[in-house]
């Protein structure tokens, strides 16, 4: 248990076959079971969710954003009003994203040097200045369990020179960050470097070195094809400590996650399944179902009968009327229904790990959503090694 923080991270076991981890953190707020998927509340919320709505799909942490949430409502305010768990009446761990992704974001209105990131606000205009010690204030003010640190995030592709820049400039920012650590609150290190596993490789090194809570794989699923992503993982995870959660940012689809659970990490977050419930867009162990099509216009069965869904009772049939009459149920059960749906895949990916089995589990998750298994799994994997 770091004694500062209240955190600690308990490896549980490694499945045989693969680099999938079975682990638990301990938190001051509750113990997260590893892997996990965390949903994003960017400003506080969870896109038409209630966070009683959230908990019921079985989700253990949600993720905010520094960015966001300083320029509204802002931070100080938030602090004012007792935190973002109590402002959003959230009383789970909550990993708040630094700002980092929004330099990437903006980075044709974004001025970086080495103090930090200057940029126009996206709601009036103003010009804001993010710096590392600005970044952890932030969070800080905001209350969040697991602060992420100020990283600079290259576009993809960039000249080689560019990606060592960012790296090194990533870790130059990461020991600025670590200066202001506070007691009850983790902070994790952000491994850059593009598709270089050389310039990865140092990264991490640098940043290992800081001794941080846990390490996130950042700069991944910005546009680059699936494979370079687990190439990438694959390459990044062995430099990261086994004592440490590892948490790939931004990522993604049911079948990424498995892919990268594969390769040894162990949190995510993504705003897919809610982005593509509010457009009619389910996840099942079908594939993916689209609510709109006329083929579900008699159809009285459940999206999935194996997701735990708090609206499972709902008909393909209704659901499609939903969206078809514009009633904001619709959105609301759809983006319920993805989010369960993740949060079983992770229940029984940790089984599987448990098990041994995890291999013949995405086996099975793969070609029950019409794919080849080895466009996913590490070679050694699908060839049962």
């Amino acid at each position: 248990m770091n004694q500062k923080t209240g955190f600690q991270y308990e490896l549980l076991h490694v499945d045989k076959h693969s680099d999938a981890r079975l682990g638990r953190l301990h938190t001051p707020r509750g113990v997260i079971e590893l892997p996990t998927f965390m949903p994003v509340g960017t400003l506080g919320t969870v896109k038409g969710l209630t966070t009683e709505q959230v908990k019921q799909t079985g989700a253990q942490i949600v993720l905010g954003n520094t960015y966001h949430l300083s320029l509204r409502p802002g931070d100080e305010l938030v602090a004012e009003l007792g935190g973002l768990h109590q402002f959003m009446h959230w009383d789970q761990p909550i990993l708040t994203d630094s700002g980092g992704f929004q330099i990437f974001s903006l980075a044709k209105l974004a001025k970086v040097t080495e103090e930090g990131v200057s940029f126009r606000s996206h709601i009036d205009g103003s010009l804001l200045n993010l710096t590392p010690e600005k970044s952890m204030e932030i969070q800080r003010n905001l209350g969040s369990d697991i602060a992420m640190v100020l990283d600079h995030l290259p576009p993809l592709p960039s000249p080689d020179e560019v990606i060592r820049e960012s790296c090194q400039r990533t870790v130059r920012w990461a020991a600025r960050c670590r200066a202001t650590r506070q007691e009850g609150q983790a902070m994790f290190g952000i491994v850059q470097g593009g598709l270089d596993l050389k310039q990865r490789t140092e990264c991490a090194a640098g940043l290992v070195d800081l001794d941080f809570d846990g390490y996130a794989v950042g700069g991944l699923s910005v546009g680059e094809p699936p494979p370079e992503m687990y190439r990438v993982t694959a390459g990044t995870t062995p430099h990261l400590p086994v004592d440490r959660p590892r948490y790939l940012m931004g990522v993604g689809r049911p079948e990424d996650l498995l892919a990268s659970i594969a390769r040894g990490i162990d949190m995510f977050d993504c705003v897919m399944p809610t982005r593509n419930g509010r457009n009619a867009l389910a996840f099942t162990d079908q594939g993916r179902m689209r609510m709109r099509n006329l083929k579900h216009r008699h159809d009285k069965n459940p999206l999935d009968e194996n997701t735990p869904s708090p609206l499972r009772h709902f008909s393909r049939a209704y659901l499609r009327h939903l969206f078809l009459a514009g009633e904001m149920l619709g959105p609301i059960a759809l983006s319920l229904h993805n989010l369960a749906y993740y949060q079983h895949l992770m229940v029984r990916a940790r089984e599987a790990i448990a098990a041994d089995s995890f291999v013949d589990f995405c086996r099975e998750r793969y070609l029950g959503w019409g794919h080849q298994p080895g466009e996913f799994l590490p070679r050694s994997a699908e060839n049962g090694s």
